[in-house]
C-alpha cells in the first residue's frame, strides 16, 4: 500500500506537469461498452489505494443502458465495488489535453477480486497459461465508420471511394493523420491505417502485445479515434453493423501461442505444426460458443452475411479472407514467427478481456487434447449449395441470440472458464437486448446502437 501511494504521488507531479487535471479511469461492460470514473489528479495517491466507488448494477447493463435485475447474485442494487486503475497504463491522452486515461479492475470492498470483473478474470487467465508454460501475442484490427454528424443521428459517409485508395484519404486526411500522432502520443502502436471496403470506413491495427494489453489497448485506441474525430467535426461507428446498408465493422483478433520462446503456429504454407494445429482446432471445434461471446450482440449476427469477409461459416482456411479462422503464414520476409490465427468472428460489442479468455482457453485445449483439425478451405462455402456444405462439414454459425445462447452453455471449456456469475450476468444482458430487439425492426436496432461503442 505504501508503495502504491508513492509511485502514484509521483505520477501526480508527472502528470499536473504535462497539464493534466484529472483521469479517466475505465472498464468495459458486458456488451463492449466502455464506462467510466474521472477524478482529480491529486486524488489518484488515495485511489490507487482504496479504488473508486462504483455501483454493482453495471454487471448487468444491457446495451440500453437497462439494468437487468435476476442474474445470479445480482439480484438488487446493493452493494458496491471499487475500480482500481492500473498505474503501469496510465496515460496522458493527446487528444484530450487535460485529462489522462488508465483502465481499471473491479474489487470487491475488502480488496479481494469480484467474480463479476472481467479484466481480472483473464489476467488470471494469462497467470494459469504461464504456469502451463504458455505465452500468447495478440493483436486487434479494428474497422470503423467515419461520419458527418447529422441532426437524427443518420450515418454519412465522410469520404467517397473508391475503396481502399488515397483519393478518399483526401478528405479526411486531417483527422487521419491527428489519430496516428494521438496514436503514437498515446502509446499505441499503429501497424497501419486504410480505407477499407465500406462507404466511410477506415481499418487500424494495432501491435501485437500480451492479451492484457491488448485488450486494454483496444479501449485506449477507440478513446483515441473517438477524440481525434471529434476535433474535427466527425463522429465514428464502432458497431458491428451501423446500418443494413454498409459493411459491418470486425474487430478481427489476431492470436499466437508460445511455448519456450517458440511460436506453436508456425508451420508451412499447409498450414500450422502439430501444436499450432491443435490449437486451430480447438477454436473450430468450440467457435460457435466462442462466437457467442466475441460477438455477442443483435449487430454482430445480423453482420454474419456470407461474402462480406464475416466469417458466416464454422470453418478455417490459409489465407483465406473468408474463413472465421484464417491461418496467416510466416514468410521468408517476415519470418516464420509472424505466423497466427486470425478470428473474424470479433466486434466492438464483446468485452475484449471476456473475449479473450474464452479465445485462449478454447485455443490452449486444443493443444493440450491433442486434436486435429479437418483440412482447410481455400473457397468461399457461401457459394456452395446445402448438400456441398454438409458433405464437408461446414455449418452456419448461430445467428440468433438464442442460437448463441444454446451453443454457449453447451460449451464447458468456455461456461468454466467466465465462472457462474460472469457467465449468469452475460447472459442476462444478452437476453434482455434480443428481447427489446425482437419488438422492432433491424435497421431501427443497428441505428439505436449505432453510436454505443
Amino acid at each position: 500500500m505504501g508503495d502504491t501511494a508513492e509511485r502514484a504521488a509521483g505520477l501526480v507531479e508527472e502528470l499536473r506537469s504535462a497539464g493534466v487535471a484529472g483521469v479517466t479511469v475505465v472498464w468495459a461492460d458486458n456488451n463492449g461498452i466502455p464506462r467510466s470514473r474521472t477524478v482529480p489528479v491529486a486524488s489518484l495517491p488515495q485511489v490507487a489505494g482504496t479504488g473508486i466507488g462504483v455501483s454493482t448494477v453495471f454487471a448487468i447493463f444491457d446495451t440500453n443502458d437497462g439494468i437487468q435485475y435476476g442474474a445470479p447474485g445480482r439480484e438488487t442494487p446493493s452493494g458496491d465495488v471499487r475500480l482500481v486503475p492500473d498505474l503501469d497504463r496510465v496515460t496522458p491522452l493527446a487528444g484530450q489535453p487535460g485529462l489522462a486515461w488508465a483502465p481499471g479492475t473491479q474489487v470487491a470492498v475488502d480488496g479481494t477480486p469480484w467474480a463479476w470483473d472481467q479484466r481480472s478474470l483473464l489476467t488470471g487467465t494469462v497467470d494459469a497459461l504461464a504456469d502451463r508454460g504458455y505465452t500468447a501475442l495478440v493483436g486487434y484490427e479494428m474497422e470503423f465508420v467515419v461520419s458527418a454528424p447529422t441532426p437524427d443521428g443518420g450515418l454519412v459517409p465522410a469520404y467517397g471511394g473508391p475503396a481502399y485508395s488515397p483519393h478518399g484519404l483526401l478528405e479526411i486526411d486531417a483527422f487521419a493523420t491527428d489519430l496516428l500522432r494521438d496514436a503514437e502520443a498515446n502509446g499505441l502502436r499503429i501497424g497501419q491505417l486504410h480505407l477499407e471496403y465500406g462507404p466511410g470506413q477506415v481499418e487500424i491495427s494495432l501491435g501485437a502485445a500480451d492479451p492484457v494489453r491488448a485488450a486494454d489497448d483496444q479501449l485506449l485506441a477507440r478513446q483515441t479515434v473517438l477524440a481525434a474525430a471529434a476535433r474535427h467535426g466527425l463522429r465514428i461507428s464502432f458497431a458491428p453493423l451501423p446500418s443494413l446498408q454498409v459493411a459491418g465493422n470486425g474487430w478481427h483478433v489476431h492470436t499466437s501461442l508460445w511455448r519456450d520462446g517458440v511460436n506453436l503456429l508456425a508451420g508451412g504454407p499447409e498450414g500450422p505444426g502439430t501444436a499450432g494445429g491443435g490449437y486451430v482446432a480447438g477454436l473450430l471445434r468450440d467457435l460457435p460458443a466462442l462466437a457467442a461471446v466475441t460477438a455477442p450482440s443483435v449487430g454482430s449476427t445480423a453482420r454474419l452475411r456470407p461474402g462480406f469477409f464475416a466469417g458466416a461459416y464454422g470453418f478455417w482456411g490459409v489465407e483465406n479472407r473468408e474463413a472465421p479462422l484464417r491461418y496467416v503464414l510466416g514468410s521468408e520476409m517476415l519470418g516464420a514467427d509472424h505466423a497466427n490465427v486470425e478470428l473474424k468472428v470479433s466486434d466492438a460489442s464483446a468485452n475484449p478481456y471476456l473475449a479473450l479468455t474464452a479465445l485462449l482457453t478454447c485455443g490452449v485445449a486444443g493443444v493440450e487434447e491433442g486434436l486435429r483439425p479437418p483440412a482447410p478451405i481455400g473457397e468461399d462455402p457461401g457459394t456452395w449449395d446445402e448438400a456441398a456444405r454438409a458433405a464437408a462439414g461446414v455449418e452456419a454459425l448461430p445467428t440468433t441470440q438464442a442460437g448463441q445462447e444454446a451453443a454457449l452453455l453447451a460449451c464447458p471449456r468456455i461456461t468454466d472458464a467466465l465462472g457462474p456469475e460472469r457467465l449468469g450476468a452475460f447472459l442476462a444482458v444478452r437476453r434482455a437486448d434480443a428481447t427489446w430487439a425482437a419488438e422492432r425492426d433491424t435497421e431501427d436496432v443497428l441505428a439505436a446502437w449505432r453510436w454505443r461503442y
